[in-house]
C-alpha cells in the first residue's frame, strides 16, 4: 500500500496578515521594538500544521511583488487597499527566513498572485494523485475545491482548524458546484480586491441569480426573465460583470513547476533557527522547536558598579564593606559573550555560623542599597514556607542565608534582621518584590520602604511587553543567562520537586545568583528611569503602592462560603428548568453549549432570521451581541441568553470562590497586579475580582457573598463618579462640559439635551442613553461604526449624533485632533503624572493600524490619569489609616471602586476622610465626586 501523498500549500501574506492583525489591540514586541506579531502569529500556525497533519509535501506561496496580469486587464485592481503596515513589511523578510530555517520551499510567479500559484500547483499535484490542502481563510478559493482538493483554514482563538471540501463550500454559497464561486464573486464583486461586480448585487441575491441560472453565462442568456431594478443594472454592466468574472478567476496555468522532490518535508536548519528565534525573542517557539533552551539577544551594555574586583565579606573590616551607591558614571561595556554562573566568575557565599550572620548584617546596616530574594515552596506568597533569603550589595557578589526547616524555628532565627528590613534607610531590592514582602510578614518582618522593583521599572518603561521574568529580562538587558528552576526541581508538573526537597548547598548558587543579578538590572534601569522622566511617577506611585497592596493581599476580603453553596444549588435548579424550556420551544434535544447546534436550531430549523450572518467558517454567528438584537424574535433567544449566563456564572464564579479561600482564616485574597495592563490600571488574579459581575441579577447575587470581617465591621465602597469624563473635560478644557461638571449636572441629561436640541427638560430616558453612549464612546476614540453598533441604531443616525456632539463640545474635538497630532510627533502619549503609552504605529500609512494608535492616543491618557488618580488616593488613604492607627482596612481595588472593611466606630471618620483623599488626589478643571455605600455585603454597600 502507497503511503498517502499529502501536499499543503500556504497563502503567505493571508497567513501574515491574520497573525498581525490578531494582536492589533496588544502588539506582541520584542526588547528593540520590533513588532513580531506576525512573525509568531504565522510561525505558531505552521508549527501547528506540521505537528496536527503530519504533511508529506509543503510550500509556502508569496504574491510576486510587482504588477500582475489583472493590473493590466484593470488598472483598479486592488487600488482601494490600505499601504501594507509597515510593521508587516518588516516581517516579511524575518518570515521568509523563518520559511526557510524549516528547509521549505517558497515558490512564487513574476506577475501572478499567491492564489495563482496555489491554484496552478493544486490542479497539477491532482493529476498525480496527491490530496492537496491550500492553507488560508481566503474565500476565493472556494473555487478550485474538488475531491481531492481542499482549503484549510487555520484555527484560531483556541478553536481547531476546518478543512472545506465540496459538500461545506456549496452549503456556505448556497451554490451546486464548487467552481460556480467564480460567478458569485463576478456578480458580488469584491471590495477588498476593488472587483467591481454588479451594482446593487450583493451575496445573497449574487447565489439566487446562481441558483436559477446555474452562471452568470446562463444569467445573460434569461435577463428577459428579471425585472425592475435588477434587469436594469444587469443589463447595463455586461461588459463589467464578465470583467469582473476573470478578475475572480484563479489561474491555473502559471509557469510553476510542479516538482515534487523539491517539496518533500525535510529537517528544519536549527542553527539558522535558534539565531531568528533569538533575535525576536522567540523563548517558548525555541524551545518547541529546537528541543532546547536559547539564550535572548543582549540589548545594551550592562551598567555596572567599579567595585575593585571581588571580595569576601567574613575576611574584611567594616569600612571595606560599605557598599557605593552606583552612577551612570560607573558603567562599563561588557564582552559581548553570553555570560552565565559558569563564565561569570562571580563570589557567592553560604552563610552558616553566627559569625557569618553577623558579618552579613553589619554589612547590610550599611548600604546605601541591598537586594534580597526569598526561596519558598511554593508561588503563594500567603501559604509558602520560607527556605532561604539571598542578598547582594554589589555586582558578582552575593550571600545566601538558610533558614530552619521547622516553620515554628524561622521567625526566632530571622529576629536579628528584623530590625534592618523594617527600620533600614537602605533601598530595598526585588523584582515582583511584593512577594518576597508578603513572605516575610509570615515571620514577623514587615519590610520598609524605600524599595525598588526591578519588574515595576521595566513596566514602566516597557508597558506594552508581556515578558517581565527576571530570566528574561536579564538575557534582554545583561546578556546573561540564569540557571533555570528546572535545572533545580525538574520538569513542570506533578512530580516536580519544590526547594523544600533540595539541600541548601544545592540552592546556594542558583538563589545567589538571583539576587545578584536583580541587582544589576536595577543599576541597568534606575538611570533609565530617571533619563526618561518616569523616576516621580515611580518613586510617588508604583513604588509606594507596592506596599499598599500587600496589606490588602495579606488582608483578604471575608466570603460567605455557604451561600454560594445554597447559589450553586439554586443556579443549577434554574439550570436544569430552562434547559427543559428551550427544549420545549425548539421542538428537539439538542447541545446548547455547542453554538453550531445553536445557530441550525435557530436559523435552519425555527426560521427566526431569514438573513442570519454566519462567521467566517460558514457556521451561524450566534453571540450575546447576535442573540439580544433577536430577542424579540422569538422566547428561545432569552431562554439561550439566560441558559449561558447561568453555566457561566456557576463555573467562573459561585463553585470557583469557595475552593479559593484560605483555610486559615476563611478569606479570599486576590492578586494585584501593577504590571499587567499597558494603561497604569491594576489587575487582579487568583481569583480575578476585577469581573464579579454586578449588571445581571443573578450576578449580583455573588457579590452578596462578599461580607465584614465580623459583626464590628461593615462594608464601605467608594467610588469615583464618572471620572473619566472628568478627566477628559479637564484635559479637553471644554467649557461646556467644565461648566457641566461644576454645575454638578446630570452629565449624560445635560449633553443629551445639546446634542438634540432641547431643554433639560424634555430629555427623555432614550435620548440620555444615547448621549451617554457617546461620552464614553468619546473617550474610547470611538466613531460613528462603534457607536452605531453599540446603540443598536443606523450608521447614519450615528454620525449625525457625533457629529452634533463635536459642534457642540468643540474644545473635545480640538483637544483629540492636538493629542494626535502631539503623539505624532512624539511617537507616545502621557498621562497627568507622566505615565507614557509608546505608540509605535501612530505615523502607520495604513489607516487601519494608524486608526487603532489614534484611539489609543486619545484613550490612554484619560484612562492612564484615572489609573494614576485612583493609585494616588489608595497611597494618601493608607497612610492616613496607619497614622490615625484606625481598626478598619482598605481591602479591594475595583476599576474606580475602593471596598473597605469599615469597622462600625469610625465609619463616619472613615467615610470623611476616604472622600477626601479620593477627592483631592489631583487637583482637575471640574471636582472628583465620590459616592460612598455601606452595606452587610458587597453588593448593599456598591
Amino acid at each position: 500500500m502507497s503511503e498517502e501523498k499529502k501536499l499543503f500549500l500556504i497563502d503567505a501574506y493571508a497567513l501574515i496578515f491574520r497573525a498581525y492583525y490578531a494582536f492589533i489591540k496588544n502588539p506582541r514586541m520584542n526588547s528593540a521594538g520590533l513588532n513580531t506579531s506576525a512573525m509568531f502569529g504565522f510561525t505558531n500556525t505552521l508549527l501547528d500544521l506540521i505537528k496536527r497533519e503530519n504533511p508529506t509535501h509543503l510550500a509556502v506561496c508569496f504574491d510576486f511583488p510587482a504588477k500582475t496580469v489583472r493590473t493590466d486587464i484593470y488598472t483598479d485592481y486592488k487600488a482601494n487597499r490600505d499601504a501594507t503596515p509597515e510593521d508587516i513589511k518588516l516581517s516579511v523578510p524575518y518570515i521568509k527566513k523563518i520559511i526557510e530555517g524549516f528547509n521549505i520551499p517558497i515558490l512564487e510567479a513574476e506577475g501572478y498572485e499567491a492564489d495563482d500559484v496555489i491554484g496552478t500547483l493544486a490542479k497539477k499535484a491532482e493529476a498525480e494523485g496527491y490530496t492537496t490542502y491550500m492553507v488560508t481563510p481566503d474565500k476565493d478559493f472556494g473555487q478550485l475545491i474538488s475531491d481531492s482538493v481542499f482549503m484549510y483554514k487555520p484555527g484560531r482563538g483556541g478553536s481547531g482548524p476546518e478543512v472545506i471540501g465540496p459538500k461545506e463550500v456549496c452549503e456556505i454559497w448556497g451554490i451546486e458546484r464548487p467552481e460556480q464561486v467564480i460567478d458569485i464573486l463576478s456578480m458580488m464583486g469584491d471590495a477588498v480586491d476593488n472587483i467591481p461586480g454588479l451594482p446593487g448585487v450583493g451575496e445573497k441575491t449574487a447565489a439566487k441569480l446562481i441558483q436559477a441560472y446555474g452562471s452568470l453565462e446562463g444569467l445573460y442568456e434569461h435577463t428577459d426573465e428579471l425585472k425592475g431594478k435588477l434587469k436594469e443594472k444587469v443589463e447595463d454592466n455586461k461588459d463589467q460583470a464578465f470583467m469582473s468574472k476573470v478578475l475572480a478567476t484563479i489561474i491555473l496555468d502559471v509557469p510553476v513547476d510542479f516538482d515534487p522532490n523539491s517539496l518533500k518535508m525535510e529537517e528544519p536548519n536549527k542553527a539558522l533557527l535558534k539565531e531568528l528565534f533569538v533575535d525576536l525573542e522567540f523563548r517558548n517557539l525555541a524551545s518547541k522547536v529546537l528541543g532546547e533552551e536559547v539564550t535572548m539577544a543582549k540589548l545594551s551594555p550592562v551598567p555596572t558598579t567599579n567595585a575593585q574586583g571581588q571580595y569576601d565579606l567574613f575576611a574584611l573590616g567594616e569600612e571595606e564593606t560599605k557598599a557605593k551607591q552606583p552612577s551612570t558614571e560607573d558603567t562599563r561595556n561588557e564582552a559581548e559573550e553570553v555570560r552565565n554562573l559558569e563564565n561569570s566568575k562571580a563570589n557567592y557565599h553560604f552563610v552558616e555560623t553566627e559569625a557569618q550572620r553577623k558579618a552579613l548584617i553589619a554589612a547590610l546596616k550599611s548600604a546605601n542599597f541591598f537586594c534580597f530574594d526569598t526561596e519558598t515552596s511554593s508561588k503563594d506568597a500567603l501559604t509558602a514556607q520560607l527556605v532561604a533569603i539571598s542578598f547582594s550589595m554589589r555586582r558578582g557578589e552575593a550571600f545566601y542565608l538558610p533558614v530552619p526547616r521547622e516553620t515554628e524555628k524561622i521567625a526566632e532565627f530571622l529576629k536579628p534582621f528584623k530590625k534592618l528590613f523594617e527600620e533600614s534607610p537602605a533601598e530595598k531590592i526585588g523584582h515582583n518584590v511584593k512577594y518576597d514582602i508578603l513572605v516575610l510578614r509570615k515571620y514577623d518582618i514587615r519590610v520598609g520602604q524605600p524599595y525598588f522593583d526591578t519588574m515595576l521599572a521595566h513596566y514602566i518603561l516597557e508597558p506594552d511587553m508581556r515578558r517581565r521574568s527576571m530570566d528574561v529580562l536579564a538575557e534582554l538587558y545583561l546578556g546573561y543567562t540564569p540557571v533555570p528552576i528546572e535545572q533545580l526541581l525538574g520538569k513542570k508538573g506533578k512530580n516536580q520537586k519544590t526547594m523544600l526537597d533540595l539541600e541548601d548547598r544545592a540552592i546556594c548558587n542558583y538563589a545567589c545568583e538571583d539576587a545578584d543579578i536583580t541587582l544589576q538590572l536595577r543599576h541597568h534601569f534606575a538611570p533609565i528611569v530617571a533619563e526618561t522622566g518616569n523616576d516621580k511617577l515611580m518613586a510617588e506611585i508604583e513604588l509606594p503602592l507596592i506596599e499598599v497592596l500587600a496589606d490588602m493581599e495579606e488582608k483578604g476580603i471575608q466570603l460567605d462560603v455557604e451561600s454560594l453553596n445554597s447559589l450553586s444549588q439554586s443556579l443549577e435548579t434554574d439550570i436544569l428548568k430552562i434547559k427543559t424550556d428551550i427544549y420545549k420551544s425548539a421542538g428537539s434535544e439538542f447541545n446548547i453549549a455547542s453554538p453550531r447546534q445553536v445557530g441550525e436550531v435557530l436559523f435552519d430549523h425555527l426560521k427566526i432570521d431569514e438573513k442570519a450572518k454566519k462567521t467566517k467558517t460558514g457556521q451561524y454567528a450566534t453571540g450575546e451581541e447576535i442573540l439580544s438584537k433577536l430577542s424579540d424574535k422569538h422566547p428561545i433567544i432569552n431562554q439561550i441568553l439566560d441558559f449561558r449566563e447561568l453555566v457561566k456564572l456557576k463555573n467562573t464564579y459561585v463553585d470557583v470562590l469557595p475552593t479559593m479561600v484560605h483555610e486559615k482564616d476563611g478569606r479570599i485574597h486576590t492578586t494585584f497586579n501593577q504590571v499587567v495592563a499597558a494603561t497604569g490600571r491594576l489587575s487582579s488574579d487568583h481569583p480575578n475580582l476585577q469581573n464579579v459581575p454586578v449588571k445581571t441579577k443573578r450576578g449580583q447575587e455573588v457579590r452578596k457573598a462578599f461580607v465584614p470581617k465580623n459583626e464590628d465591621c461593615i462594608l464601605m465602597a467608594s467610588d469615583y463618579s464618572q471620572v473619566e469624563l472628568r478627566i477628559l473635560a479637564s484635559m479637553s478644557d471644554d467649557q461646556g462640559m467644565i461648566e457641566a461638571f461644576q454645575n454638578g449636572e446630570d452629565i449624560h441629561a445635560s449633553t443629551a439635551a445639546k446634542v438634540f436640541g432641547v431643554s433639560k427638560e424634555e430629555v427623555d430616558r432614550e435620548m440620555r442613553t444615547k448621549a451617554k453612549a457617546v461620552n464614553f464612546g468619546i473617550a474610547y476614540g470611538q466613531g460613528a461604526f462603534g457607536l452605531s453598533q453599540n446603540l443598536n441604531i443606523p450608521r447614519k443616525e450615528a454620525k449625525e449624533i457625533i457629529d452634533n456632539y463635536f459642534e457642540k463640545f468643540a474644545g473635545i474635538r480640538t483637544y483629540m485632533q492636538e493629542v494626535v497630532e502631539k503623539a505624532q510627533e512624539l511617537g507616545y502619549v502621557e498621562t497627568i503624572m507622566g505615565r507614557r503609552r509608546l505608540l509605535r504605529n501612530i505615523n502607520s500609512a495604513n489607516a487601519v493600524v494608524r486608526g487603532q494608535s489614534e484611539r489609543l492616543a486619545i484613550n490612554a491618557p484619560i484612562q492612564g490619569s484615572a489609573a494614576d488618580i485612583i493609585k494616588i488616593a489608595m497611597i494618601n488613604i493608607q497612610a492616613e489609616m496607619k497614622k490615625r492607627e484606625l481598626k478598619s482596612q482598605l481591602l479591594l481595588q475595583v476599576h474606580d471602586e475602593l471596598v473597605f472593611d469599615a469597622h462600625r466606630s469610625e465609619v463616619d471618620e472613615l467615610k470623611v476622610l476616604v472622600e477626601e483623599r479620593m477627592s483631592g488626589a489631583v487637583q482637575l478643571k471640574v471636582p472628583l465626586l465620590v459616592d460612598t455605600g455601606l452595606g452587610e455585603n458587597w453588593l448593599e454597600a456598591h
